[in-house]
């Protein structure tokens, strides 16, 4: 018992070491991660070669997979945000929707332009939209821009192949298409009540004189310079590899000797299905578009840089996850765990949810929360490790406040003050965050 307290304390330690390391000593999140790997080896008693062994292997195991998959999934985005996709997804559905229901427009528009794209270039990219309906209908900008930016943020955090929602997928060890389904069922309600009912309920739908004055100083036509991919084919480039990861999910009771099952495994690998999606949107939102290979080389290029920090922070929560597991920190954890009350679930929203609170970064709180439950996994053998991951991306919702960037982004684009910005966005965030707990508590009782 005193050993176990005494991982435990090394364990909290070590929590509020990063939280430490990051906010006050403006450290990068993967030097503070790889710092708290070794004050959980030393607190273990873990002679040095093994600490740097299992940061080593935790490191190259998590991104051993997950580097193809992020990298994949950067060409995807990019193309979305260099063909136009994005655009024109919103203009057909404020088209067909018409500028009363264009909340709702932003929402649906954020939620499927979210999942090849992440929260800051999805938002920059949608902004000039949300700038020409809010001039036209004289709509305030924080009535279309919360839904906007609560899908994205919903989308980000519980959706696969999402870089972060992937990392913590495979850092669980759960199925990739499960997790999409049970993100699709949480993330759906938590979009619509975080984001139109809760602008309908909470921000004016005029907007203020000094609002219009701003989106005058706007004034610009949206995609009028280019010609934009139809819609149709654009939402199909989008969802394709949900549908091919999905499609591996739905075909798991087939007998083995089925060839529809055997083409499932294949094409529904995470791997094959984004180079199968990468390789359709190279022709329907490049060739088809009349971008030579040439212009698609270049923009494949450009996808990486932006990819090297949410690399090097999954890499570190990779090798903090092995550090626990290996330093017996997370078995001491589980059996803590096996004679209480706690419930699992409740505990692994509220960890992502005050590191995102503490650390300010969706994807850091979800990887270090990740690694801190995934041992404790053991503790109850009956709950699904999919269900701790969109808990994990649920939690990780919540407290998007001055510390995260998205916060200043959402800010200073739809040009609201601090106290609005901090009420409305961060307040949408906070019960995204809860409405998503409740909706992965009730899925959880209705399959178990």
């Amino acid at each position: 018992m005193q050993e176990s307290t005494w991982l435990l304390g090394v364990l909290f330690t070590s929590i509020a070491l990063i939280i430490f390391l990051i906010m006050k000593v403006r450290l990068h999140a993967f030097i503070a991660l790889v710092i708290a790997c070794f004050v959980v080896g030393f607190g273990a008693g873990m002679p040095v070669p093994k600490i740097i062994s299992t940061l080593e292997s935790g490191i190259g195991g998590t991104l051993g997979f997950l580097i193809a998959i992020i990298g994949l999934g950067g060409i995807l985005g990019k193309i979305l945000e260099e063909s136009g996709g994005a655009e024109r997804l919103a203009k057909t559905l404020l088209d067909n929707l018409g500028s009363k229901r264009a909340h709702w427009v932003m929402a649906i528009v954020g939620a499927i332009a979210g999942i090849p794209v992440f929260f800051e270039v999805g938002f920059v990219l949608l902004i000039p939209l949300v700038y020409v309906v809010a001039r036209e209908t004289k709509i305030n900008t924080l009535f279309l821009g919360i839904p906007l930016a609560i899908s994205l943020m919903t989308i980000h955090c519980i959706l696969p192949p999402h870089p972060a929602a992937m990392a913590i997928t495979v850092m669980m060890g759960a199925d990739v298409g499960t997790v999409i389904i049970y993100g699709l069922l949480v993330g759906i309600p938590t979009i619509i009540v975080a984001g139109p009912i809760w602008v309908n309920l909470y921000c004016g739908r005029e907007a203020s004189a000094s609002q219009q004055v701003f989106l005058k100083a706007q004034g610009q036509s949206v995609g009028a310079a280019r010609t934009l991919p139809g819609f149709g084919i654009t939402l199909l480039t989008i969802g394709l590899p949900l549908i091919l990861m999905v499609f591996k999910t739905a075909t798991a009771g087939l007998p083995d000797e089925m060839w529809i099952k055997l083409a499932a495994q294949f094409v529904g690998n995470p791997l094959i299905a984004l180079m199968i999606s990468v390789g359709f949107a190279y022709w329907s939102l490049g060739l088809r578009q009349r971008r030579t290979m040439i212009e698609l080389l270049e923009l494949t290029q450009r996808s990486f840089p932006a990819l090297a920090n949410i690399i090097f922070v999954i890499g570190a929560g990779g090798a903090f996850n092995a550090v626990l597991i290996e330093s017996g920190v997370g078995k001491a954890i589980s059996g803590l765990l096996a004679g209480s009350d706690i419930n699992l679930i409740i505990l692994a929203w509220f960890v992502a949810w005050l590191m995102h609170f503490a650390v300010g970064s969706a994807t850091v709180a979800m990887v270090s929360a990740a690694g801190m439950i995934h041992p404790m996994l053991a503790a109850d053998p009956h709950l699904k490790p999919e269900i701790l991951v969109i808990a994990i991306g649920a939690g990780s919702i919540g407290w998007a406040h001055v510390t995260d960037s998205a916060f200043w982004v959402v800010k200073e684009y739809l040009n609201v003050s601090l106290s609005d910005a901090l009420k409305k966005f961060t307040g949408g965030t906070v019960v995204a965050s809860i409405v998503a707990l409740l909706a992965t508590l009730l899925l959880n009782y209705t399959i178990s």
